[in-house]
């Protein structure tokens, strides 16, 4: 099978199935803020402000402080300051690798 003509069912959700589904992604990380951005990169290659970042690339008329405080909630300086941690050199190490398998 030509995988250029395979349809990704990804793509056939509603839009508002999706929509419904990534508000409660947003909220999850919300609520969970022990889940620290750093580690988010570092697993997974991407984190609340790379959310931000989609929704103005999906065509959210904000600009990038505006989009962060959309996904954390409250302001992104707020933010960090009640919840961000230092990073350590494992973490800046780790998130490098993950975010380097980004291109692909």
């Amino acid at each position: 099978m030509d995988t250029n003509t395979k349809t990704d069912a990804l793509d056939a959700l509603p839009d508002d199935v999706a929509a419904a589904a990534f508000r409660r992604l947003v909220r999850h990380l919300r609520h969970r803020h022990d889940a620290q951005n750093i580690d988010l990169m570092g697993l997974s290659g991407f984190c609340r402000n790379c959310l931000a970042d989609w929704i103005r690339d999906a065509g959210y008329d904000g600009d990038k402080e505006q989009a962060r405080e959309v996904i954390h909630g409250m302001p992104s300086g707020e933010w960090k300051a009640a919840r961000q941690s230092p990073a350590t050199e494992e973490q800046l190490a780790r998130m490098k690798e993950s975010v380097a398998k980004n291109a692909g």
